[in-house]
């Protein structure tokens, strides 16, 4: 007698119990679950370095993709519920595909999350080295069309379903309302990170009514473009207005997890840190001097560095890889290795100096009420003197110090919510429909949303005993302010 498949259940911290059916479709998502690639996700943190400051932000990419998917059912049926009041037909297919693209949709994240793109970035920079497996993108993509992964999805749902899957994730366009599920500013993705991160990280702010949003969720029509060219009309999520007030609550939760979570001096101290030793990690491997690194010639570090566009190589790297060859490390002949190993493996990072918030506290931003040329002016003003002292600055710090820099710089910038006008698609906003029926960008019917402004950084790290390298940054900061003062009094 052929035994039933059991239905299966994972116990979550934010969702309590997420259970996976014992139908087919289902069935297919649990052995999708079990496979090498989507297992590997339990060993890379979803907040890399965060742990740092936060000791129970420990929560995975694994447990954050399950998350996903739990949330994308959720918004699968919120568009069947509304598909069946106007008696449209829902496509079962594409609704499928989300919650599968919902699932994978972190499939190729590399060691750290974002961080491990920072190296890829500065190689590019450095040696025009274009790594293309330090890209999550694309090694989503190819795990999805290539690998196991796909092989289990076309032969359950047919041939061209993993690569479905795959187009969903990586296009740059909405093309219906399936879409919505992965990619807006209400996907499944963003719905389970904001709230998961603020659990575990334990931050009383960024608190939002999902209850009340999701209880508000409608299906609505917005014209659409993609790199100026119209496309005509796509359907996305809209809230209906009774939910306008926690929408604004919801933009506000998203901008101050970056200040208070991803943008943490010392998490971003840690990910400066961890680029500079594995840029330089990879430099020594392909130029012949691994030895210099501390580690063995077959490390999965030195077999990436060697062949880094060969996936199975990328895929041997995760967090414990590095956190394990840290002592390794410590011991390499090099002295940037060697010294930034110690300080990741002891917890001792550099100095944070806070360049943009000296700069405002000599140079205060116009009031709230002050017109928007002044503002303009001023970020204008903010934007000339960051240029010239980071320039400064690496000029002083490469040309004395080339083994080992004094100073690491860190830049980023973030705009907490973007408007129609200033995007290429509907599903990076939020829309209302008032009462009239008409759909509008949030940011039309909130003033709190249309006044808030990009979220910039730009900070330096040094040694916190090298009150000489610290001296000289101030010297930098205060010459760059006097020289912008008579460069205004010249013209």
């Amino acid at each position: 007698m052929t035994s039933l498949p059991r239905s299966q259940r994972v116990r979550d911290p934010l969702h309590n119990l997420i259970e996976f059916g014992s139908d087919d479709f289902e069935s297919v998502v649990w052995r999708v679950i079990q496979t090498r690639p989507f297992q590997r996700l339990r060993r890379i943190r979803q907040l890399g370095f965060s742990e740092l400051v936060y000791p129970g932000a420990t929560h995975t990419r694994f447990a954050h993709s399950i998350g996903v998917f739990q949330n994308a059912r959720r918004l699968t049926q919120i568009i069947k519920a509304r598909f069946r009041e106007t008696g449209r037909q829902y496509e079962s297919h594409w609704a499928r595909v989300a919650l599968v693209a919902s699932l994978l949709h972190d499939l190729g994240h590399g060691m750290f999350s974002h961080a491990f793109e920072e190296v890829g970035k500065e190689l590019k920079r450095k040696s025009n080295l274009d790594l293309k497996m330090v890209k999550h993108e694309h090694v989503t993509d190819v795990l999805i069309r290539h690998r196991e992964v796909s092989e289990i999805l076309n032969q359950a749902f047919g041939s061209g379903f993993a690569n479905d899957v795959a187009d969903l994730i990586g296009r740059g366009y909405p093309k219906r309302i399936y879409d919505s599920v992965v990619s807006s500013q209400f996907d499944a993705d963003r719905l389970d990170y904001m709230q998961r991160d603020r659990l575990m990280t334990g931050v009383q702010n960024s608190g939002i009514d999902l209850t009340w949003l999701l209880a508000n969720m409608e299906t609505g029509t917005v014209q659409a473009s993609v790199d100026e060219e119209n496309i005509g009309e796509i359907e996305t999520f809209a809230l209906g207005p009774k939910a306008a007030h926690a929408a604004e609550t919801y933009i506000l939760g998203l901008f101050q997890l970056y200040p208070t979570v991803y943008f943490h001096k010392a998490t971003r101290g840690a990910e400066t840190l961890f680029t500079a030793l594995m840029v330089r990690l990879m430099t020594l491997v392909r130029d012949g001097s691994a030895e210099r690194t501390g580690l063995p010639n077959n490390h999965p570090f030195v077999r990436f560095a060697i062949g880094p566009e060969q996936l199975d190589n990328a895929l041997l790297l995760d967090d414990t890889v590095f956190w394990g060859a840290l002592s390794s490390l410590a011991e390499a002949a090099d002295p940037l290795i060697g010294n930034y190993a110690l300080r990741l493996r002891d917890r001792h990072l550099l100095k944070c100096v806070d360049i943009r918030e000296r700069l405002l506290a000599k140079l205060p931003a116009p009031p709230p009420s002050a017109d928007t040329e002044s503002r303009k002016k001023h970020a204008a003003l903010l934007a000339r003197l960051s240029d010239r002292i980071k320039l400064e600055i690496s000029d002083w710090n490469g040309e004395k110090f080339t083994n080992l820099p004094r100073i690491l710089i860190d830049q980023a910038h973030r705009s907490p919510y973007k408007r129609f006008q200033d995007s290429d698609t509907p599903l990076n906003q939020i829309h209302i429909r008032i009462e009239d029926d008409k759909i509008l960008d949030v940011a039309e019917r909130s003033a709190v949303v249309a006044a808030l402004e990009p979220f910039e950084l730009f900070r330096v790290y040094v040694d916190r005993h090298d009150d000489e390298c610290v001296k000289k940054i101030g010297l930098i900061i205060d010459g760059s302010i006097e020289n912008e003062g008579k460069d205004d009094g010249q013209a």
